[in-house]
């Protein structure tokens, strides 16, 4: 018997070991969520940009509070404001401060799939998205207009089923930096869309980009797709403090617990930790002084029973048997009302049918033990042999009537 236990718990580890090791060397799962977080290494995370542009500009600055909070606290930012998410949406007091900043003579970089309407008709453009045929392949081929930029063959991409493009722009004020097209399987043609565009604004400037996967790290990795990310880098003033936006982020954590807000402001973190404080000086000194032996009360006894025969023996001994024989008989009934919920102030036959139906008794028996409480509850002197068989009927009654 202890061999084939063994034997069980040997199969049980091998397989639980089997388990593991499968688990263990099965392919991970590739996170495609574009999140643009400069600690990501997933595909669609900016770790690999955040490195490069450590290394090419050192006037570099992490910014993780609102815009609007940035500029207006901060002492006089200047520079550049850069920021990458797949949709960037100020709002129309945050749109305001940003532009009044850029006037200033600084520099607005942004790379989103998707602008504010209010920010593009300020700046007279107009977006638009391009789907390639059903039968064609999901290839975008992107260039820079800039001839010492534009390598031999671009960067292509293939895993967006559309790119977003400028239908509309400023031909007065905007310059075009970048380009992209489809990429057709039998044509030699390609129709350039703009999708980085340039544009003064005040004595600063505001550069614009559709192609937000330009700095993932899957983008820059792949090929020889970094010389175009990098080519879009060389139009940021390296002089000039640059800083790198990681509010608008998509894969940012979102803090939903309401001790974020507590612990994150000063006042209300101190009046948390004093909560705490009290509570535990209370706990330590109030409830060692109630903190107290309780003494252990016992339950009162049910002294109706012995009281009542304490008041049978005493009217036993002064030879007072009829008060007994009246009390047994109220008693009796009280039973009869409680157990089988008959009423007893007619004894007749229907009364007799009903109780022996539901004592087990028959009919005659109830009637016989009836007429002898009657003639008891009529006599005026009862004998002790009438008052032992009154009790003897009774008991027998109870006990039939249990097991009924």
């Amino acid at each position: 018997m202890v061999k084939k236990g063994a034997v069980y718990i040997v199969i049980a580890a091998l397989t639980l070991g089997l388990l593991l090791l499968l688990e263990y060397n099965r392919p991970k799962v590739v996170n495609w969520y574009p999140s643009y977080v400069s600690t990501h290494k997933i595909p669609y995370g900016t770790y690999v940009l955040n490195d490069i542009m450590q290394q090419l500009f050192e006037k570099l600055q992490q910014v993780d509070a609102p815009p609007f909070a940035f500029l207006t606290e901060a002492t006089h930012p200047q520079g550049t404001y850069f920021f990458v998410n797949g949709q960037v949406e100020f709002g129309e007091a945050e749109l305001k401060t940003m532009l009044d900043w850029v006037s200033k003579g600084n520099t607005l970089f942004m790379a989103s799939n998707s602008f504010e309407g209010a920010l593009l008709d300020t700046l007279g453009l107009e977006t638009g998205n391009l789907y390639p045929d059903l039968d064609a392949k999901r290839r975008f081929r992107h260039r820079l207009v800039h001839p010492k930029m534009d390598f031999q063959d671009g960067a292509v991409f293939q895993r967006d089923d559309h790119v977003t493009y400028f239908k509309t722009i400023d031909t007065a004020k905007t310059v075009v930096i970048g380009s992209v097209a489809p990429i057709l399987e039998n044509s030699d043609m390609e129709a350039r869309l703009f999708n980085v565009v340039k544009q003064p604004f005040g004595r600063g400037e505001i550069l614009l980009s559709t192609f937000p996967k330009t700095f993932t790290n899957f983008f820059i990795l792949k090929e020889d797709n970094r010389e175009y990310t990098a080519g879009l880098l060389s139009y940021l003033d390296g002089s000039r403090n640059i800083y790198i936006d990681n509010f608008y982020k998509s894969g940012k954590p979102v803090h939903t617990s309401p001790m974020y807000l507590f612990l994150n402001t000063k006042e209300l973190k101190w009046a948390y930790y004093l909560v705490l404080i009290g509570a535990v000086i209370y706990v330590i000194f109030e409830g060692k002084r109630k903190q107290r032996a309780i003494p252990v009360v016992q339950p009162l006894k049910n002294q109706t029973l012995a009281f009542t025969r304490t008041i049978a023996d005493m009217y036993y001994e002064k030879g007072e048997a009829k008060p007994i024989v009246e009390q047994q008989i109220l008693n009796f009934l009280e039973y009869i009302r409680t157990r089988f919920h008959l009423s007893t102030n007619q004894w007749d036959a229907e009364f007799y049918r009903n109780l022996a139906s539901r004592s087990g008794h028959s009919p005659d028996e109830i009637e016989r033990l009836f007429a002898f409480l009657r003639q008891l509850k009529d006599q005026e002197v009862i004998s002790d042999n009438e008052l032992r068989e009154l009790n003897t009927s009774l008991e027998k009654f109870k006990k039939r009537a249990k097991t009924a």
